[in-house]
């Protein structure tokens, strides 16, 4: 893949991806794409700056897009884990900028703030939930945020993450991935992490 187009882009994101800067896919999106767009498990390991993010968000809003409309309460299709709330807000920045021509609803979720706000945003259906491990795990269990139809879930800076203690959260939310997957498809759903894609940073 050596070309914005041939990722099936609409011309608004195409758009948005001139007006940042972006001439040509980076290393880590030429080849991170195609294996994303495909189905299959990614890890992807790249600098800050590198083009990561997009990476994983761009085949998510194509996944997102060829989706029956949400209900209320339906979602999210995409659950992006992040360790801080400053890289969840990031995250979410660019949520906004790419997804919004394809009218991707999105909200992020991280402890500190009130439970409140972020719990509406679930109930008319929402596409992309990013979060903090704990705060996801707080949602999942007051019953808000429901994985059933969790087809990509990202694990960014999965290393750091990990370094800061947080593999039991992320197992509890693989389990939870899995179990509700499961329970919605008959007992169809895959293994650990349900069949996503991850998506790591150095």
């Amino acid at each position: 893949m050596t070309q914005f187009s041939d990722l099936g882009l609409s011309q608004p994101v195409l758009q948005a991806l001139d007006l940042k800067g972006y001439t040509e896919p980076t290393p880590i999106q030429a080849q991170g794409w195609p294996m994303a767009l495909s189905g299959r498990d990614v890890v992807g390991i790249a600098a800050t700056g590198s083009g990561k993010t997009l990476t994983y968000l761009l085949p998510a809003i194509i996944h997102i897009v060829a989706q029956p409309e949400l209900k209320p309460g339906d979602g999210p299709i995409v659950l992006v884990i992040a360790p801080t709330r400053e890289l969840a807000v990031q995250i979410k920045v660019e949520c906004d900028k790419f997804g919004r021509s394809s009218e991707i609803k999105n909200t992020c979720v991280y402890g500190g703030a009130p439970y409140g706000p972020q719990e509406r945003a679930f109930y008319n259906g929402i596409d992309v939930v990013v979060g903090t491990p704990g705060r996801c795990i707080d949602h999942i269990e007051r019953g808000g945020l429901k994985l059933g139809r969790v087809a990509h879930l990202i694990l960014d800076e999965a290393d750091q993450m990990l370094a800061m203690g947080f593999r039991d959260d992320m197992e509890k939310v693989f389990a939870a991935v899995h179990e509700q997957r499961a329970a919605q498809q008959g007992g169809g759903a895959g293994g650990a992490g349900a069949g996503a894609g991850a998506g790591a940073g150095a």
